[in-house]
């Protein structure tokens, strides 16, 4: 399989942050254009599967909505050729716009502030769309007990606060915190993926 490529077109730095940290956890390549023009000329290149665009840098009835709606909604019939798809964000001051058209052109999208776990499973039906993986990536479980534990004493003490950028869930809440262990946890087993296939005899 070819790398996966995910392109973010947002100008939002805590946005940024939290999508690319997310990402990158899963080993992809992904890189951040914080201008449509940007974000443009980087698909222009061909190698991305993924671009995850904020309907707020587009808006919703110019040229660049457009071009994303159509590179969104496109089949490639060549076998040779991955099947670029879109993801749009959608903030909360334009999801009374955005919401019904994007519904209407039955393109997928994600609300902001969202949930983790909706975002990684429209992120992984999409790439699945473009042949990209060859199964759904890992459902993100609770985390083992001693995680829960640290959880449930967020919820019930004095530090209530949640990410910014992820909603939380009745039986689940991710913090910035917790976001940074997550990405910790998955570098540490992507080290020791590493260190056993080296020891298996790779050079």
């Amino acid at each position: 399989m070819e790398e996966v490529g995910i392109l973010i077109i947002d100008d939002d730095e805590v946005s940024q942050a939290a999508l690319r940290q997310i990402l990158d956890s899963e080993g992809w390549r992904v890189r951040v254009a914080p201008l449509v023009s940007q974000g443009l000329a980087e698909l222009s290149s061909g190698t991305w599967t993924l671009a995850i665009v904020n309907v707020a840098l587009t808006g919703l009835d110019g040229p660049a909505f457009a071009t994303f709606k159509e590179l969104g909604q496109s089949d490639v019939a060549a076998p040779s050729r991955k099947r670029l798809r879109v993801l749009f964000l959608v903030p909360t001051l334009v999801a009374s716009l955005a919401q019904p058209l994007l519904e209407r052109e039955r393109l997928p999208y994600v609300l902001k502030p969202f949930h983790l776990h909706d975002f990684l499973e429209k992120v992984s039906d999409l790439l699945l769309e473009a042949q990209a993986i060859l199964k759904p990536i890992r459902q993100m479980q609770a985390e083992p007990l001693a995680s829960e534990r640290r959880q449930k004493e967020r919820r019930s003490g004095k530090d209530s606060r949640g990410s910014a950028m992820f909603a939380s869930r009745a039986d689940y809440q991710m913090t910035e915190e917790e976001i940074a262990e997550y990405e910790k946890q998955e570098e540490e087993e992507r080290k020791k993926r590493s260190k056993r296939g080296k020891e298996s005899g790779r050079p």
